[in-house]
Parts: structure tokens; sequence; C-alpha cells
């Protein structure tokens, strides 16, 4: 009888990590549903802030259901914050190591970053889950082909000053 607490709070622990390891097979809580639809809509609507907000209050209604961390990564990579996008896409690798589209996501995010190594590292373990043929595998080779984004200076960075020797 002394063991018995001990061995109900393990019960509730291994029942709470399986159903975290589980949950890409099952449908997000009704209200985590509704926040994930409404920043659909708001990333639809270039509202890329809006989108972030309602993904996060999603993961924290839901921890467990693993998809909103590939809307989190692709908004946050749509407002140009590319590392943060590779954690939550290597968060879902974490609890799916073999979800495709995390590890495609990641590839995209490293090439935008300007690390074409590591996403070509990326690709070939796609290639190796899932061959050429997948729509995942032809994303990143398309990104990889592409190459970086060339950063653009806008009106409101300033160039530094050049110190140039006056004349005596």
């Amino acid at each position: 009888m002394r063991f018995a607490p001990a061995a109900a709070a393990l019960s509730l622990a291994l029942a709470l990590t399986a159903s975290v390891s589980w949950s890409a097979d099952r449908a997000p809580a009704p209200h985590a549903a509704a926040l994930l639809a409404q920043g659909d809509a708001a990333l639809r609507h270039g509202d890329v802030q809006g989108a972030i907000d309602a993904y996060e209050s999603a993961l924290a209604i839901d921890p467990g259901y693993a998809p909103v961390l590939l809307k989190l990564a692709e908004a946050a990579r749509k407002d140009g914050l590319q590392g943060k996008a590779i954690g939550y896409y290597r968060e879902a690798l974490d609890r799916d190591p073999r979800n495709f589209a995390a590890i495609a996501g990641e590839g995209e995010a490293l090439v935008e970053r300007g690390a074409l190594e590591k996403a070509r590292g990326n690709l070939a373990k796609l290639e190796s889950l899932c061959g050429q043929s997948c729509p995942e595998t032809a994303a990143l080779t398309a990104a990889i082909a592409a190459g970086p984004k060339p950063r653009i200076l806008t009106a409101d960075a300033t160039m530094p000053e050049s110190k140039s020797p006056q004349a005596n």
C-alpha cells in the first residue's frame, strides 16, 4: 500500500508521455483548432504577428499537438526569424524524427540563413526516407537551387561614415 501513490503518479506520467509522442495521429483540442484556423487566416492576410500569437495560444492549450509547431515555424520564417523557425522544426523532429515537412522546412530555413551545406544534409536525409519523388524533397531541392535571397538594405539603414583624410 505504501507504493500505491507512487505507482499512480508513474502511471500518469507514462500516459502523458505516450499521448505526447503519438499526437500527430489525433485532432487538436477544439479551442486549439479554432486558434489554428484564426492563425491561418491571419497569415493569409499578411498579419504574421497575429498568426504567431494565435499559434502560440493553440500550443499553450494543446502542447501535445505537434503540427502547430510547423505552423509556428512557417510564421516565424515569414517574419524573417529563421533561427526561431529552425528551433520549432527541431522540436517537431524531436517528437517525430520522420516528419518530412519538418525536415524540408528546416532545410529551407537553413537555405534562407545561407547554411547550404546543412540544408544539403537535410536533403540527403529526405531522399533516404521518402525518395526523390516526394513533394518535400522537390521543394527543398528547388530552395537549395535558388540559394539564399540577397539581403536588401532599406532606406532606414545607414552606411558607416567613411573617414577621409583631411587635406592640410
